[in-house]
């Protein structure tokens, strides 16, 4: 059990440890922050996706580095538009997706498959099976990442799905701790989830 959570750390350098572990603690952050529709989602992911992206260069996981480097980008524009506000009130309201922004979101999923499959192609490494799922990965929180920006209840769903299938992803590739967080996350997305369904039910009431 030992070996499976902290084997693969025995020859990795303190430097690595230490930025994993403040990608461990600030991912979670994000995570919680987001299903309470607190703003803090952004900067905590900011600091979490931008070391990511450096630990994922070094080790060639190049799916998950594009992956987490749009979070980055995406997180500045969700930053923006969760914060914007109208006679004091928060203009984005937590809401479902119309036809056209479902659209738009299968239009992102495959275009991020076909992106990140052609920078695995001429990066010139082998594509291992495990990598095929990490672009179905990309591509289902790229779309997630989307809808979050918008305050969408479907990007919940989206993170459950990625998150359930990373568990065993990561576990493979032998990198124990990041399976633990993926499990994690998919508590926290769950919860979330639920969280903002009672949000537009409650909302809805009060139209009526």
């Amino acid at each position: 059990m030992f070996d499976f959570f902290f084997g693969t750390y025995k020859e990795t350098s303190s430097l690595q440890i230490v930025l994993e572990s403040i990608v461990f603690i600030f991912g979670i952050l994000s995570v919680w922050y987001a299903g309470k529709e607190n703003i803090l989602v952004y900067p905590t992911g900011i600091i979490a996706t931008i070391i990511t992206v450096y630990l994922l260069y070094v080790i060639g996981y190049y799916g998950d580095m594009i992956l987490n480097g749009y979070y980055s980008i995406m997180s500045v524009y969700g930053w923006y538009n969760w914060s914007r506000q109208k006679d004091g009130d928060t203009v984005l309201k937590i809401s479902r997706t119309n036809m056209r922004e479902k659209v738009n979101g299968i239009i992102i999923f495959f275009v991020t498959l076909v992106v990140i499959y052609g920078v695995y192609h001429f990066s010139g490494k082998e594509i291992l099976p495990e990598n095929y799922i990490d672009i179905i990965t990309s591509g289902i929180f790229f779309t997630g990442m989307y809808y979050m920006a918008l305050k969408k209840i479907e990007n919940w769903t989206l993170w459950i799905i990625g998150d359930i299938v990373s568990i065993p992803l990561y576990a493979y590739r032998g990198y124990g701790i990041l399976a633990v967080q993926f499990a994690i996350f998919t508590v926290l997305a769950t919860m979330a989830y639920i969280s903002w369904y009672k949000t537009i039910n409650r909302e809805k009431c009060l139209e009526k």
